[in-house]
């Protein structure tokens, strides 16, 4: 059945072929027909009210019916919305034709044949434009979903562990347990040094391998009471809590530091050698209770002395790095 509900605009100036037009729509049961008498009214009623059909002649003034279509397009765009474009011509040569529907014409209808023509073409029209901006509504709801799966994921999906959202709401626990009872929390920040020079001569599918096998490699080394969170493309987190703080030192997670530099991972592309720079970040009840962003940028900076120094080193919130151990 047609949706006699179909909204449509008649774009023409000349007065009496609209008029014809809109006659016979209606006259097939169409009760939502406009009618414009050049292409810049016919934008501002489409600002407006958006259509779903556009019917408009070819050749008008000021603004013709290839021209009203890049900008219905440009609206579309930004409206996320479909309109289906018929133009009324009396040219059918291939080649115009052609460039029409470069331009982004759905159909037409000639001239000579009009009153024959148009119900049916509308009919096609109202099934084309109503599946457009179905799939278009779809695709909308399906991105506002995801946009909101993403603001509560606290999986990385490549390795499987979780990500920087769930290593800063755990270090937030942390650190509130060590500031209420005691003891120490652990901030280890290990990054991949020479990830770039991989990632250049390997695929992205190898390159997952190597963020797959790292992974799991930190996974077997840590405690079961640790969490092992992947916080960039080459860095891994380990969040830790320490009853006694003399306990949290670089050489509770040294093993960790030498199981990843010394074996290569294997890979369908062969063995891969990483190099992994360390800092253990440690925040001390006794000296305050820092934020996880100061947590947070202290490891950076001492990731960046780790690069440079090739040790696995140990800082402070808001200090600067010191030396640890290789």
């Amino acid at each position: 059945m047609p949706n006699l509900d179909l909204p449509i605009l008649v774009v023409d100036d000349a007065k009496f072929s609209s008029m014809v037009v809109s006659r016979t729509l209606r006259a097939a049961g169409y009760r939502d027909v406009r009618i414009a008498h050049n292409a810049p009214m016919a934008l501002d009623l489409m600002e407006q009210r958006p259509v779903s059909v556009l019917i408009a002649d070819w050749l008008m003034p000021e603004m013709d019916g290839l021209q009203l279509t890049d900008r219905v397009r440009q609206q579309d765009e930004q409206n996320n919305h479909y309109t289906y474009v018929i133009l009324l011509t009396a040219r059918e040569s291939v080649e115009a034709l052609s460039e029409a529907f470069d331009r982004g014409v759905d159909d037409f209808i000639y001239k000579s044949n009009m009153t024959k023509q148009l119900v049916p073409r509308i009919f096609a029209a109202d099934r084309m434009a109503d599946r457009q901006n179905a799939l278009l509504r779809a695709n909308s709801l399906l991105i506002e979903n995801n946009r909101e799966l993403e603001a509560t994921n606290i999986i990385d999906l490549e390795t499987g562990l979780c990500n920087q959202r769930y290593a800063r709401e755990r270090l937030t626990k942390v650190l509130r347990h060590a500031e209420a009872r005691g003891g120490a929390g652990a901030y280890v920040l290990c990054g991949i040094r020479n990830w770039q020079d991989l990632r250049r001569n390997n695929p992205p599918s190898v390159m997952g391998e190597v963020a797959v096998g790292i992974g799991r490699r930190l996974s077997n080394l840590i405690r079961p009471i640790d969490a092992l969170c992947r916080v960039g493309d080459n860095q891994f987190a380990i969040v830790s809590y320490f009853p006694n703080s003399e306990h949290c030192t670089t050489t509770a997670f040294r093993r960790i530091f030498d199981g990843i530099n010394h074996k290569a991972l294997k890979t369908t592309a062969g063995f891969l050698s990483v190099e992994a720079g360390m800092v253990l970040c440690k925040a001390d009840a006794q000296d305050g209770t820092p934020s996880v962003q100061d947590m947070e940028r202290a490891a950076m900076e001492g990731l960046m002395d780790a690069y440079d120094t090739r040790r696995f080193i140990e800082c402070a919130p808001a200090l600067k790095p010191e030396e640890g151990v290789r």
